[in-house]
């Protein structure tokens, strides 16, 4: 549950330093107030929001013209092709969903795209509907598939489900035309949501044609009287943006990291661990379960060290944010990412296969220790 920051601590009474009180019972100064809190909230929309959507956006794009070409040359070497161009959508998706709060949440685009299981019995009643397959090959069958195929048959699983079995590519001979004019058609949809993801967040710094192809379905992509989610953070404690203060902008921040690590420990992992539902896998078909949840988790390391790997400026993060203020907390959320990476690269693959096994555990607990550090990080900036 997102949650709202309290009032800003008022201004310190000195002009000796720049974000600094003292006081006569401390013998060292300390920083307060939000410091630079704006410039944090900024710089996670260009350096970690903007590039994962960029590439999401540009590689769900791609994916769309290998299935084309999959479905009118059927090769193995083309379903290779759009089976490596799937892993690298879906490696930017997952890295993206310690930011769910925003357009994935408010326009449903998270489980129009992400839902699991696949529905394979009503798979199977579309491909003995020739109406319905006709309406997919029609000129807007991913408009048609975006409104009139439930969540359970679009997005990433529907796609994995045809392309791959048992952890690899499928032979071309193995996968039907029908099937592939389906794939064609939820590519087409996931592109448009994953346009709709990258307007919403970028405005008009999204490319035209991303732009026109969102106003043509007429989806929504802007919030708090028509500005986007990335400027609406960017105003942080200015008239109109949605977040009263920075701080309370980095709490929004912080809990999306908290959400997602709370889901892999409890869901992703946890749901078949502990038998709660073992039909509850995600990535199945591609047998990607496992980097999946590594994903997510760097989706978190992105966001709290400020920026995607390789171009990072820690100087302007979260990271040091907290360091320079509470060394002793920072250490926690920094040790807990990196051993929830470290668990769940250590987990048997595929996960499909080995979900009971008690290496899954540790991963499970290494992925609430961050839950609970974040959480604390928030309880702590909610007291400044």
């Amino acid at each position: 549950m997102r949650k709202l920051a309290k009032t800003a601590m008022a201004l310190a009474l000195t002009a000796m330093t720049i974000g600094f009180v003292s006081c006569k019972d401390e013998e060292t100064t300390k920083p307060t107030g939000s410091g630079n809190a704006p410039v944090i909230a900024q710089q996670f929309v260009e350096k970690t929001v903007r590039p994962t959507y960029t590439n999401l956006a540009a590689k769900a794009e791609e994916l769309v013209t290998k299935l084309e070409t999959l479905k009118a040359t059927p090769t193995d070497a083309n379903v290779s092709a759009a089976c490596e161009v799937f892993l690298q959508a879906r490696s930017w998706w997952e890295k993206s969903e310690a930011f769910l709060f925003g357009a994935a949440t408010d326009f449903g685009i998270d489980p129009h795209i992400d839902s699991w299981p696949l529905d394979v019995t009503g798979f199977q009643n579309l491909m003995n509907s020739p109406a319905m397959i006709a309406n997919l090959a029609g000129d807007d069958g991913d408009a048609w598939a975006g409104e009139y195929l439930g969540n359970a048959l679009l997005g990433f699983h529907g796609i994995e489900y045809i392309l791959f079995a048992n952890g690899s590519p499928k032979a071309a001979s193995a996968i039907t035309a029908d099937q592939l004019t389906y794939a064609v058609a939820v590519a087409g949809d996931l592109r448009n949501r994953c346009f709709q993801l990258e307007v919403s967040w970028l405005g008009d710094d999204a490319p035209a044609s991303h732009i026109e192809k969102v106003e043509e379905l007429e989806l929504n992509s802007t919030v708090n009287g028509g500005i986007s989610y990335g400027e609406n953070i960017k105003r942080c404690g200015n008239a109109g943006s949605s977040y009263a203060t920075p701080i309370a902008a980095l709490v929004s921040i912080l809990d999306g990291c908290s959400a997602i690590a709370d889901e892999v420990g409890t869901s992703k992992i946890g749901s078949a661990h502990h038998g709660e539902d073992v039909n509850y896998i995600e990535s199945p078909y591609s047998q990607k379960s496992i980097t999946d949840f590594h994903d997510n988790i760097i989706s978190i390391q992105n966001v709290y060290f400020g920026g995607i790997e390789g171009d990072r400026d820690e100087t302007n993060s979260l990271h040091a944010f907290i360091s320079s203020r509470n060394p002793e907390l920072d250490q926690r959320i920094v040790s807990a990412i990196n051993t929830a990476l470290e668990k769940i690269d250590a987990m048997p693959a595929p996960f499909v296969n080995n979900y009971t096994d008690p290496k899954n555990q540790e991963a499970i607990d290494a992925c609430g220790a961050i839950d609970e550090a974040m959480q604390d990080a928030i309880t702590y900036l909610e007291s400044l």
